[in-house]
């Protein structure tokens, strides 16, 4: 169905790329034909997954904090120095449960910069070069089940992921005449080392995913990696604007991803949830 000269000739940046689903796409860009960037705030991360997927193809480790706008535009820069950009694809993340009321100011800071000002700040950074030099770009997001519905225990991240659905469809509209693709997955839930920790964090709530999903499983994330491919590739040009929903048939059975877990958690389950301050 791929065929391995998919996506030749193009150069994609992946945000969040070092780990996880940007881990797994990249290796799928990479065995497609691509040159890759990748991009994320651990500098030993990034180089230690472009040294396991060079042999692959082209691959670049890009360190920066999407929060920090001047971070992205010099990464941005440096990028566009050698040539422009084709792709992109906005996965960096941040993501817990908690109850809401118990959330500091900071707590939703981090998600929001990090979810929706990250992508912000990336897109449109990539966008304005795009459209000054009418330069073809596609950009692919990744947002969550319940962004359009919302989800208790996991509110900054709802409403970063409503917002990163919201920009997909207005730029989608705004730039698509001029060449520029938008579109985002959603997933449901994706076993990854560390996120899928954070948000299925105690061992009775993987039973109860697995039980509330029609397929009765999770998905993979060469599931997700071969339809972000799709969806970055020229096979999919006249796919804009739309959010794609990858999560075996889940969200059909109830909204809101994490809402049951005020019937399922004690208090005490809760309290062992709390980030617990490191000793200095």
């Amino acid at each position: 169905m791929f065929r391995a000269d998919l996506l030749s000739n193009k150069r994609v940046l992946i945000t969040g790329g070092g780990t996880g689903l940007g881990k797994a796409m990249a290796q799928r860009f990479l065995e497609l034909g691509a040159t890759v960037h990748i991009c994320g705030r651990r500098e030993d991360v990034l180089e230690q997954t472009a040294a396991e997927l060079s042999p692959q193809g082209p691959i670049h480790a890009l360190p920066c904090d999407v929060r920090n706008l001047d971070a992205v535009e010099a990464m941005i820069d440096s990028i566009w120095s050698e040539a422009p950009l084709d792709i992109l694809v906005n996965n960096a993340a941040g993501n817990f449960i908690a109850r809401t009321e118990e959330l500091s100011p900071r707590a939703f800071e981090s998600v929001i910069g990090i979810v929706l000002l990250g992508t912000l700040h990336v897109t449109m950074a990539c966008g304005r070069r795009w459209l000054k030099a009418k330069h073809k770009g596609t950009v692919l997001s990744i947002s969550a089940t319940y962004a359009p519905v919302g989800s208790a225990y996991v509110v900054p991240s709802a409403v970063s992921k409503a917002g990163v659905e919201a920009l997909t469809r207005s730029l989608a509209v705004e730039w698509g005449n001029r060449g520029i693709r938008m579109n985002a997955i959603a997933p449901g839930p994706i076993p990854t080392r560390g996120a899928f920790s954070r948000v299925l964090p105690l061992p009775q709530l993987e039973p109860l995913a697995l039980d509330r999903n029609p397929l009765h499983r999770f998905g993979t994330t060469e599931e997700l990696a071969n339809l972000a491919a799709f969806l970055v590739s020229d096979g999919s040009g006249y796919i804009n604007g739309e959010v794609i929903r990858m999560d075996g048939g889940e969200f059909l059975q109830g909204a809101g991803e994490f809402s049951n877990l005020g019937r399922i958690l004690t208090d005490e389950d809760w309290e062992s949830l709390k980030p617990r301050k490191k000793k200095s």
